[in-house]
């Protein structure tokens, strides 16, 4: 689908096929695109308001069929709630709305003519007119994404026929400027869904990284890839023994992007992330039973989501200094599977007792954690995981949990998970957890016992954590995928989550 904006002198509305699409604010009173549409059908707005329960409330949509006179096949006036609540997050919201009604409606094109009233000391939209462009072609592009590569009957069952919209904008060029950073985001949340939604025996450990660096090395990115005999030869034990037991090769990939100040000092230091990426958890010889190894090629989805944010952060040119480092494992059961009972060696050099080997993704975590500290000293560190299902029991499926030693950090990215949608509730760290992790004859066991899971997961991997370092966790694994209803922005199995939250974070806080 073709998403563009345009000036009002570039286009009338009224003048061309597809739908017509104007606003509301509540109470039904009419936006400007609105009133000029209920003139050109002749008052066909009026009329329906007058026996519809259309009150302009936000995601409310009113639709006229082929008005007389009118060249537009439909008219669709949206409502946009009051104006002081319009904000970023719900235009986004909208803007998928209305791509999704019509899909429904099987549309080929569209002109969406929506302005609020500015800011005023009675009240308006906090959202300028540039950013209400920007942000309804955003929510409108999430929308548009579809995984139908496997299909191959009944395709028009999924075919979408919308192919045009046209946004229309009083403010175009910073439009402009803000809808090319927002569609670099949208790209790397694609990235990041289809690397996800792709089935295990597709997408291995060497195929993903094989795909990142093609997809990053042509947005400048620089991309390494160690195998496991480098990795063995520098101590990734704890790594290496996750994907022992799969003939596929694990891998570790760092990706450097390197857009902010150069040389030593110390505002050059990047910021860092690092993902879980288990290609297939089958639970090992903990093997998982019945439903609970379906979905588990989503067990990665760490490792994507720092995929998709390094190339948005690329392809928006940020200036920034920042690196990812992803470990890819698959971990299957087989006569060379590491045991419940081994002790494995990590590259920070702490052993670690395992007691069950579906508890994995913390061990893969802990050498990519070690390593990227030692190799980068960044100035703050995020890893993200779907790495317990205690989480999923704790917060469902609306926050990721976060555990952190900087207070900081944590408001950071709280903020900029109330801005984008993708929000974080914090949970504890507290020595009184650390107890139940040790072990009687290595520094740690790997897990803690039947209770509060996903803080004893926060709690190893803060012991790999060094003096200093500004850190946090988010245990994504209730909000990396879904099953049942699907929300507007989020079409998809695999979400993408995490690539707006950060880049969030990393425009507010991080950018030169």
């Amino acid at each position: 689908m073709q998403i563009s904006l345009v000036a009002p002198s570039n286009v009338t509305a009224k003048q061309g096929g597809g739908a017509w699409v104007v606003g509301a604010m509540e109470g039904g009173h009419l936006l400007p695109g609105a009133i000029l549409a209920d003139k050109a059908s002749g008052g066909a707005l009026t009329r329906a308001l007058k026996v519809s329960r259309f009150t302009g409330k936000q995601g409310q949509i009113l639709e006229v069929l082929a008005p007389a006179g009118l060249k537009p096949s439909r008219l669709l006036l949206v409502g946009l709630g009051k104006a002081d609540g319009v904000d970023e997050k719900g235009l986004e919201t909208l803007g998928a709305q209305i791509v999704g009604r019509l899909y429904a409606g099987g549309e080929s094109q569209a002109t969406i003519e929506i302005d609020v009233p500015p800011a005023s000391k009675k009240g308006g939209s906090k959202v300028k007119k540039a950013e209400l462009a920007a942000h309804l072609a955003f929510g409108a592009k999430l929308k548009s994404y579809a995984f139908n590569k496997y299909r191959t009957r009944n395709l028009e069952e999924y075919e979408k026929k919308l192919k045009t919209v046209r946004i229309v904008t009083s403010d175009l060029a910073a439009a402009k400027k803000a809808h090319a950073g927002l569609a670099a985001i949208a790209d790397g949340i694609f990235l990041a869904r289809d690397l996800v939604n792709e089935p295990p025996n597709v997408l291995y450990p060497a195929e993903f990284a094989r795909r990142a660096k093609a997809q990053l090395s042509r947005l400048g990115v620089k991309v390494q890839i160690l195998g496991e005999a480098e990795m063995k030869k520098q101590g990734f034990g704890a790594l290496l023994g996750v994907g022992q037991g799969s003939a596929r090769e694990s891998q570790l990939v760092i990706m450097q992007w390197n857009g902010g100040p150069k040389g030593n000092k110390k505002s050059a230091r990047p910021i860092a992330l690092v993902g879980k990426g288990v290609c297939f958890d089958s639970g090992g010889l903990s093997i998982k039973v019945g439903a609970g190894m379906q979905g588990m090629k989503g067990d990665m989805a760490g490792a994507a989501c720092v995929v998709g944010t390094i190339a948005s952060l690329a392809a928006r040119k940020a200036k920034v200094n920042a690196v990812g480092v992803i470990g890819l494992v698959e971990n299957m059961p087989d006569g060379g599977a590491f045991r419940p009972d081994d002790v494995l060696t990590s590259l920070s050099g702490q052993t670690i007792e395992v007691l069950n080997t579906d508890a994995e993704g913390r061990l893969v975590l802990a050498d990519a954690l070690t390593y990227t500290q030692r190799r980068f000293q960044p100035k703050a560190l995020i890893d993200l995981a779907t790495l317990t299902g205690a989480i999923v029991q704790t917060l469902g499926h609306e926050h990721a949990g976060i555990f952190s030693n900087d207070d900081q950090l944590v408001q950071r990215l709280q903020a900029a998970g109330r801005h984008t949608g993708e929000r974080v509730w914090q949970l504890p760290l507290d020595p009184a957890y650390d107890k139940m992790i040790r072990s009687k004859i290595a520094d740690m066991k790997n897990i803690g016992g039947g209770n509060s899971g996903a803080i004893t997961a926060a709690q190893f991997l803060q012991r790999f954590i060094e003096k200093g370092m500004a850190w946090a966790h988010l245990d994504i694994a209730g909000v990396a995928w879904q099953d049942g209803e699907h929300k507007p922005t989020i079409p998809s199995w695999g979400t993408g989550w995490g690539v707006r939250l950060l880049n969030r974070l990393v425009k507010e806080h991080y950018e030169a």
